[in-house]
Parts: C-alpha cells; sequence; structure tokens
C-alpha cells in the first residue's frame, strides 16, 4: 500500500512541477500569437525582427523586416516573442581575418584552377 502511494505522489510531483508549468507556457504563448496586431514588432523563431503589416485569415503575419520594406510571409507559430529579442551572451562578429590569418593569406597564392595542396608533401610530387 505504502508503494502505491509513493508512486501517485511521485506522480503528482512531477505533475506540478513538470507537466503544469508547460501547458502554461504554451497557453501564454499562443494567447500572444491571436493578439498579434498590425504595428507590433515581433521576432521570430528564426532571429528575424520586423514589424506587423498585416494578420492574414489563415494564421500567418506579412512582416516588414527594413526600411527597404522587404516583407516576409511567416506563419503564426512561428513567431517567438513581441518586441526586439536579444542575447547578452552575444559575441561580437568580426569582419577582418585575426593578425595571423592575414600575414598566411600575404604569402600564400591562391589559383582558382586547381585546389590548393593539403601539405608541403603532396606539392613536391
Amino acid at each position: 500500500m505504502e508503494s502505491m502511494l509513493m508512486i501517485a505522489a511521485m506522480i503528482a510531483i512531477m505533475y506540478f512541477f513538470m507537466i503544469r508549468p508547460e501547458n502554461k507556457r504554451k497557453k501564454q504563448a499562443q494567447e500572444m500569437r491571436d493578439s498579434l496586431k498590425k504595428g507590433d514588432v515581433i521576432t521570430s523563431i528564426g532571429g528575424i525582427v520586423g514589424k506587423i503589416v498585416y494578420v492574414t485569415p489563415k494564421n500567418t503575419v506579412i512582416v516588414e523586416t527594413s526600411e527597404d520594406r522587404v516583407r516576409l510571409e511567416i506563419a503564426k507559430w512561428a513567431v517567438s516573442s513581441l518586441g526586439v529579442q536579444s542575447s547578452e551572451q552575444a559575441e561580437p562578429v568580426t569582419t577582418e581575418p585575426a593578425e595571423k590569418d592575414k600575414d598566411k593569406d600575404k604569402d600564400t597564392p591562391v589559383s582558382l584552377d586547381k585546389p590548393a595542396p593539403a601539405s608541403e608533401e603532396e606539392s613536391k610530387s
């Protein structure tokens, strides 16, 4: 009898700590997606940030992503959050190669006809 009570208690604990909060998060996300309207700034699950131009009746939204009026149609389920979602841990992206790579690129000629050899032994043969 005690083992049955322990199993029931474990199931109850799992429900209150795992299943119920997840269902609550899903419900909040669905309510947010249902309340989308023209003019809202959103972030998609793919990281696309834009302003909603039109909400279609077929569960999609048309988003304008830049000043160039680039428009994308995305599904409502792909909307991650309202507003711009950013990461505090993101590292800055550099467009220039590192200092040691700059010197290496100067000495190595680039040929478009054939790939460069992988090692010095291959270049001798």
